[in-house]
């Protein structure tokens, strides 16, 4: 192969140290540069309207090769400055040819292009690319983000359905609703008090069985249930002292409604439409507004009337007659105007009595399905009908009876009725537990909206940064072309390759 045909490597990161081992330039060059700066700097405060200069001034480092463009646009722009001599009398083309000579003492340019390109395949375009990467992952993170905003809205608006569903309200007003709900509690505990008449049969096989295992049982089995399935939901009152009260005065419930509160002026007490100048009619007989005693003369003295059997004067005591109604006058207050299921200790009393049913029926289907033995059948031989004649399928349908019944009184909605019964601020617990969900999905609405933007903000950077990386990767390789062609001609046109240059515009 011939000589001149021999390529010359030279690896890119080492170009400066290999152009100053082949004395192409000076150790000092660096020196020179500081000058040139400043010139190129003055230059470039005034130059010619040109979109080539624009492009040249723009995007990257100026360097010797750019000042020759420059030049050769100045030489258009600035022909009307020539004269006979061939010389330019414009001070932009001088000031640019000054800088040109610059660097071509000493081949100041060669090692600053060397280092240039240094810079940009080492520094500049990773630095870019990493940047333009960091924009993707963070654009996949606002996505991931975003996917997460609108599952947890989903999932809130569903949480939000399911307990308003569970409740037994729309959800539209929660605490009208919830007031609203509440006036239906009495008709769901009468269809509980009714389920109760259902449980007669384990009732009584209960009772039978107590008795029959449990001998001078004194006590009666389940007594609040069989009272509830023979008498309904009564008060606490009459189950307590076995006589239905003469009047009923239930707890009062003071349930705030945020847009029901209505305020009068001055918080005055409204008297209807009295004047100034009216008396209170005291009644027609009764002028001047005095008390109406009846036919009472102070000159003629009239007895009091005590009814029938006094003598002389004396109050026949004997003919009084006090007759009592029940207990305090007969009057149901607080827990004794309560419901029996609505009362929160009989009805538990209630709810304990049913699973005592149910764990005796389990217990006892379980013994039917393993007797079988002599043994068995002379233990119960004595025993009452109704528990010699029990059967796994009897036993199975009065637990499914009793399940059912428990199942009606543990409702989500009954519970919730129950508390908001109990306490009147649960009311309020409900509608912000409730409503937290739908600020939840508010919030969840916000950050999406935020994460919109920064997702656009992003995008327009990374726009910026791709156009960017562009410009640096298309000057990087005119740099590189220029570099390898001036030392080309240093050794006779010799090829030259700047080896480890990855000029790829991918990330």
């Amino acid at each position: 192969m011939d000589e001149q045909d021999i390529p010359i490597d030279i690896h890119a990161a080492k170009l400066v140290d290999w152009l100053v081992s082949r004395r192409h330039v000076q150790k000092n060059w660096s020196d020179n540069v500081q000058v040139i700066r400043e010139k190129i700097n003055n230059a470039i405060q005034d130059m010619p309207e040109h979109p080539e200069v624009t492009r040249l001034l723009s995007g990257t480092y100026i360097n010797y090769f750019h000042c020759l463009k420059i030049i050769e646009i100045l030489k258009e722009t600035e022909k009307d400055s020539k004269n006979i001599l061939g010389w330019y009398g414009s001070q932009r083309m001088k000031d640019w040819q000054e800088v040109v000579k610059l660097y071509e003492k000493d081949n100041v340019y060669l090692a600053e292009a060397g280092q240039l390109l240094t810079r940009y395949i080492s520094y500049e375009i990773p630095a870019i690319k990493r940047q333009v990467l960091k924009g993707v992952q963070m654009q996949q993170d606002f996505d991931r983000r975003d996917a997460e905003c609108v599952k947890g809205a989903s999932d809130a608006k569903k949480r939000y359905t399911q307990m308003c569903k569970k409740i037994g309200i729309e959800g539209e007003k929660v605490k009208h609703e919830l007031v609203d709900l509440l006036k239906t509690l009495p008709s769901e505990l009468d269809s509980i008090a009714d389920s109760a008449k259902t449980l007669s049969s384990a009732r009584a096989l209960y009772a039978d069985f107590v008795s029959f295992v449990v001998k001078n049982n004194n006590s009666e089995c389940v007594p609040l249930l069989k009272y509830i399935a023979e008498h309904g939901n009564v008060t606490t009152y009459e189950w307590t002292y076995g006589e239905p009260p003469c009047q009923i005065e239930e707890p009062k419930l003071d349930i705030e409604l945020e847009d029901d509160c209505v305020e009068t002026a001055a918080d005055e007490i409204d008297f209807g439409d009295l004047q100034d100048s009216q008396e209170i009619d005291f009644g027609a007989d009764s002028p001047g507004g005095d008390i109406d005693w009846g036919n009472l003369d102070a000159d003629q003295p009239v007895e009091i009337d005590w009814g029938i059997g006094e003598a002389e004067g004396d109050i026949a005591t004997d003919e009084i007659v006090v007759e009592e109604s029940g207990v305090g006058g007969g009057i149901a207050r607080d827990t004794d105007a309560m419901t029996l299921l609505l009362n929160p200790k009989t009805r538990q009393q209630f709810i304990d009595e049913l699973y005592e049913v149910e764990g005796f029926l389990k217990q006892r289907r379980l013994e039917l399905q393993t007797e079988g033995s002599i043994l068995s059948m002379n233990q119960f031989a004595s025993a009452p009908a109704s528990v010699q004649d029990q059967t796994v399928e009897k036993t199975d349908e009065m637990l499914s009876i009793i399940q059912s019944v428990i199942a009606k009184i543990s409702t989500t909605k009954l519970q919730h009725l129950f508390l908001i019964s109990s306490s009147p601020r649960y009311v309020d617990r409900v509608a912000d537990s409730l409503r937290s969900k739908l600020i939840l999905v508010d919030k969840l609405a916000e950050t999406q909206k935020a994460i919109a933007e920064r997702k656009s903000g992003v995008a327009e950077e990374q726009k910026l940064l791709m156009s960017k990386l562009s410009v640096f990767v298309d000057r990087t390789k005119e740099l590189q072309e220029n570099i390898e062609e001036h030392i080309s001609k240093r050794y006779k046109g010799r090829p030259v390759n700047l080896m480890g240059v990855n000029l790829s515009k991918n990330v």
